[in-house]
């Protein structure tokens, strides 16, 4: 007798010897069957033992490799990542003859017309918003909006004759205002180096086309959620946060119109006022630098501010 047949002889003889001594235990009408790792009885319920991995039998039959398997290979919706490159050298870095290479140039094309023009934009498109979103420290739940707005962009054609990373950038700032993430235009254009113009122009389309679609609402950004984020930034305590917050519902009570003026530059203004009032001063050119505003329009808004603070 080989090793493989003693070592299933053995096998067999302990699980009917375990079968027996819990069949013993159990109800008059004894079911037993593995389930989930465990030995259970289907009549009782009684979970009667445990079968663990590293002590599972071997499987040798195709039926047996069926009802061990526990887990499926993960499929990407957009198709796998292997290309054929045109290149010179093999992967030994040794060179191709001319009849290698006319054979991986009609493997490439014949690769390329089985593969769909969204698969090929989803293969640009992935890494480069892994990349900006783990750039911008930006949650998972938000770049899962991201993927899902580009997503339907790539689906219905939106991207064709226009830049990706114009899309990429617009898809990943409309989903920091779906959820109301404090993060600014300007931090996205410069992380995905991409003109404002042409995230702009990509954005209003998300924002006309693609969000109704998905039954996403944009949400404007707000002052009071930007105090929060420069005073962090700033290092600025809480209760200078605080004060300044309380100085914007002042002046907003008062009369303050907000109608037309960039909440970043009320939020700089209430910032850097409550820290003037305070022993942790700031100066205008650190403060606008955080905002991304001149600290003309640090002035002027300030200037308001007063006036309606009284």
């Amino acid at each position: 007798m080989s090793y493989k047949d003693r070592l299933r002889h053995y096998s067999e003889r302990t699980d009917s010897s375990n079968e027996k001594s819990s069949s013993e235990q159990c109800c008059d009408n004894p079911c037993i069957e593995s389930k989930d790792g465990d030995i259970v009885c289907l009549s009782c319920g009684m979970i009667q033992s445990r079968n663990l991995v590293g002590n599972e039998r071997r499987a040798y039959t195709v039926e047996e490799v069926n009802k061990r398997r526990r887990t499926e290979p993960r499929w990407r919706e957009f198709g796998p990542r292997t290309m054929l490159p045109n290149t010179k050298i093999d992967s030994k870095g040794r060179l191709i003859n001319a009849k290698g290479k006319t054979l991986f140039s009609r493997l490439s094309k014949i690769q390329n017309s089985l593969i769909s023009s969204i698969e090929r934009n989803f293969w640009e498109a992935k890494p480069k918003l892994k990349m900006l979103t783990s750039k911008m420290n930006i949650p998972e739940y938000i770049k899962e909006t991201a993927w899902k707005i580009y997503s339907v962009v790539a689906k219905k054609k939106l991207t064709m004759g226009r830049s990706i990373d114009g899309f990429i950038a617009a898809a990943l700032y409309a989903a920091i205002r779906v959820h109301e993430f404090p993060r600014l235009l300007e931090e996205v254009c410069d992380s995905s180096m991409t003109p404002r113009r042409t995230v702009h122009r990509s954005l209003g389309m998300i924002v006309k086309e693609v969000l109704p679609e998905l039954s996403l609402r944009y949400k404007p950004i707000t002052a009071e959620q930007l105090v929060f984020r420069f005073g962090n930034d700033l290092g600025l305590p809480m209760e200078v946060q605080k004060k300044a917050i309380n100085m914007l519902a002042q002046a907003s009570k008062n009369g303050l119109l907000r109608t037309g003026k960039d909440p970043k530059g009320l939020a700089a203004s209430v910032i850097y006022m409550a820290a003037k009032s305070s022993n942790c001063r700031k100066t205008q050119a650190e403060v606008s630098e955080i905002a991304k505003v001149t600290e003309v329009t640090l002035r002027s808004r300030s200037k308001q501010i007063k006036s309606k603070l009284g």
